[in-house]
């Protein structure tokens, strides 16, 4: 008799499995960075800045190290290697020497043994300052006014796209000078690591991260040392959304770990890290758009200023996004867009979930507001009469090549029912339960955005993952291990990682083993990339270990549940007995397609690998009296190529979307010359569960054919959105022009 089997991969690819952590973090068991303990460890703080702008001129450490249980105060002249690291530029200094550029620069490190006793040690550091007048404004640094910050001038970046004709003209003409403050990527897991020496001068360092591999090269530079003698391995994380890409306490607490032979401990308090990481760039935006009485486009026109703060971190792929997504996912014929990267002594800014798009979108989905009203359009139909569609040109003369239903999304959204109007209840009101409206003052209003970003490196940057398979029998069970250095970071990589696993070798056991540097690079968790690259290389490294495996059957056998299947589902062998004794090993370099740089004074070139859209409609009631906003729905439509994952998927896109709420309404890092004036979450304040409304969530599946499985990056999309809808929808309520995000109550009420 013939046995058959269903092809259906159980928890493979298109399946929602359990999370592995989710269990252990529900119940608050799960091993965080800042959990990280080893026998006779010490701790390890930081002397920070109080200024933006200073001149050092002496150090005195006289009385630190007199401080019972100091093991090391360190400085500048303690770095035995390069004293400068950096994403993009090697221009941020480990410890500060001759000059402070933002307020909570690291000047000195203390090792004590226990954090107190290393906390009143570090009081007692003497740091003699010469303040300077802080540069505080990016459009005025690209003036060239005010000293300069680095050698070269204070513009880090500047990016020109001109497409098509730029001398026309239209019916219908409107501008606006649009601004986004400057955002904190929040994460709850504060700052920290565990440094551990070796015998050998060499050092093992646990920590929370994004980039294994880029952290490691910027450590040994600072530390003098082989690679071989720094190994990383990822500890667990408490959210990034880009604020881990670049170093924080890495380099500190193995400069101490090698200095004082004992391992190290260092751990942010919330002040601290609002200091120790980058933000989201503020942005000053001025648009025109021109377009037929009708309401199609003619042209854009924009220039942009991006203020990156001190050093460059990642500011100019930043602006790099900004220019060449600074239209929208619109078509239109003429565009001229100019975006610069500044330095300031404005707290340093870097990648942020959105990456440049996010500030973009809310200047021109205002301006596609605005020019609506212009025309005379409904706020979606002049969206959709202007939608980019696949075969559209970008304005980098890119073809979108692959699936892009703008038009489709936009209707989806437009589409949805509308949330009922609730009969009185202080818990629906704005201000909640606070008792400060009986409904009085309260107007309803509905907003529409869409937005488009770029997945996956960009500009010709050799973007891979590496990925190593394991296939053996464990037990009498076929098992596979799966090895890479991609950061698992709270976005369900491992469960993705497990999934392309089950799918591609048809076995149930699957152990991802810890992530670190004895493997390949796995490039960073950031621009949506890991399920595209790393699940690409896993599955790579998946293929390569069947074709081995099944080297003596036809080409066209699969593995399903344990047993190698024909295409018709009949089952030829049980994989335990072609296993055997066999171990099956593949390591896998995986890149995507290529990149090219773009054109320096056109902008022009096939800068990105693919591009993804979503779209929202926000409904809120605003309180006109006291200018407090409660958004009543969040409503999203989004491609998403292939929901490996469908639940991830969804939470994906909640996540970002709380974001962009945040953005929208409350979320500001607020400096006055330079100083930040909100370092906690008591004055910096993030959407709850209680600001979050329901989500009615439309999943597009439009495969991309250029993609593993056809998936399209997933989790940057919905911050993008989010923002513009909500504002559009605060301004239909209250009829405010509203051009600065967040919005505060004092936009709302003043007259």
């Amino acid at each position: 008799m013939t046995t058959t089997v269903s092809t259906q991969t159980v928890d493979g690819v298109g399946t929602s499995p359990q999370r592995p952590d989710g269990i252990v973090k529900v119940r608050g068991e799960f091993a965080y960075s800042s959990d990280l303990w080893h026998e006779d460890m010490v701790w390890g703080v930081t002397l920070r800045s109080p200024h933006p702008y200073a001149r050092i001129t002496g150090i005195d450490i006289t009385e630190a190290l007199k401080v019972p249980g100091v093991y090391a105060v360190l400085t500048h002249e303690d770095v035995p290697g390069v004293n400068r690291y950096g994403l993009e530029h090697s221009d941020q200094p480990v410890l500060a020497s001759d000059v402070v550029r933002y307020q909570g620069e690291p000047v000195a490190l203390v090792a004590a043994d226990h954090p107190e006793t290393a906390r009143r040690a570090m009081k007692r550091i003497v740091v003699s300052y010469e303040e300077l007048s802080p540069v505080t404004d990016s459009e005025a640094a690209v003036a060239g006014e005010g000293p300069s910050l680095h050698s070269g001038g204070n513009v880090v970046r500047h990016v020109k796209i001109r497409h098509g004709a730029q001398d026309v003209t239209a019916d219908v003409v409107v501008s606006g000078v649009y601004e986004v403050g400057m955002q904190d990527q929040a994460f709850l897991g504060p700052e920290s690591g565990l440094a551990v020496p070796d015998t050998e001068g060499g050092v093992d360092l646990y920590v929370a991260t994004q980039w294994l591999h880029v952290d490691q090269q910027q450590i040994v530079a600072a530390l003098g040392l082989p690679v071989e003698k720094v190994r990383l391995t990822l500890g667990g994380v408490g959210g990034a959304f880009g604020g881990r890409e670049d170093l924080s306490m890495q380099v500190h607490a193995c400069l101490l770990a090698l200095h004082t032979g004992k391992p190290v401990k260092m751990v942010y308090n919330r002040e601290e890290s609002f200091y120790g990481h980058v933000h989201r760039h503020p942005a000053k935006m001025y648009y025109e758009h021109g377009a037929t009485r009708d309401g199609r486009l003619v042209y854009v026109r924009t220039r942009l200023y991006l203020d990156g703060g001190a050093y460059a971190s990642s500011t100019g792929a930043v602006v790099a996004n900004a220019a060449t997504l600074g239209v929208g996912p619109y078509t239109v014929d003429s565009v001229s867009v100019d975006c610069w990267g500044t330095y300031t002594n404005n707290p340093p800014c870097g990648a942020m979930r959105g990456f440049g798009a996010v500030q973009a979108a809310f200047g021109y989905e205002s301006q596609m507001d605005k020019l609506a009203e212009a025309c005379g359009l409904d706020p979606v139909e002049i969206r959709v009469r202007n939608a980019m569609s696949e075969g559209d040109l970008m304005p980098t003369g890119q073809v979108v090549d692959s699936a892009a239903p703008v038009a489709e999304l936009l209707g989806l959204v437009r589409d949805k029912p509308m949330p009922p109007e609730r009969p009185f209840d202080l818990r629906h009101m704005p201000g909640g339960v606070s008792n400060t409206t009986h409904g009085e003052g309260v107007v309803r209003g509905v907003g529409y955005a869409v937005g488009i970003k770029n997945v996956c490196f960009s500009e010709g940057f050799d973007d891979y993952s590496t990925a190593r398979v394991r296939l053996q029998l464990v037990g009498g069970e076929p098992a596979a291990t799966v090895h890479t250095a991609a950061c698992e970071v709270g976005q369900g990589l491992v469960t993705i990682m497990q999934q392309i696993v089950r799918t591609e070798l048809g076995v149930e056991q699957v152990t991802v083993l810890p992530m670190d540097t004895s493997i390949g690079n796995g490039g960073s968790t950031s621009a949506s990339r890991q399920s595209y690259v790393t699940g690409g290389a896993v599955q790579a490294a998946c293929v390569a270990v069947r074709a081995r495996l099944l080297s003596r059957f036809d080409a066209k056998v699969r593995v399903v549940g344990g047993k190698l299947v024909a295409a018709d589902g009949q089952v030829l062998a049980d994989l335990v007995d072609v296993l055997a004794d066999d171990v099956h090993d593949e390591t896998v370099e995986w890149r995507h397609r290529p990149t090219t740089g773009l054109d320096p004074e056109t902008g022009q070139g096939t800068a990105h690998v693919q591009y993804a859209f979503a779209a929202h409609r926000a409904v809120v009631d605003v309180d006109t009296e006291l200018g407090l906003v409660k958004v009543v729905a969040l409503d999203c439509a989004q491609d998403v190529g292939k929901a490996l994952n469908p639940q991830a998927v969804l939470g994906q896109i909640q996540g970002g979307s709380a974001q962009g709420l945040g953005l929208a309404v409350m979320e500001e890092i607020q400096t006055s010359g330079g100083k930040i004036r909100n370092p906690s979450f008591t004055d910096y304040l993030i959407p709850t569960v209680l600001d979050m409304p329901p989500m009615s969530i439309d999943v597009l599946e439009r495969p991309d054919p250029h993609a593993p499985y056809g998936l399209r990056g997933v989790g940057e999309p919905p911050t993008i959105s989010s923002t513009p809808a909500i504002v559009a929808a605060i301004r239909a309520a209250t009829g405010l022009a509203l051009t600065r995000v967040p919005v505060r109550p004092e936009h709302l009420t003043a007259t």
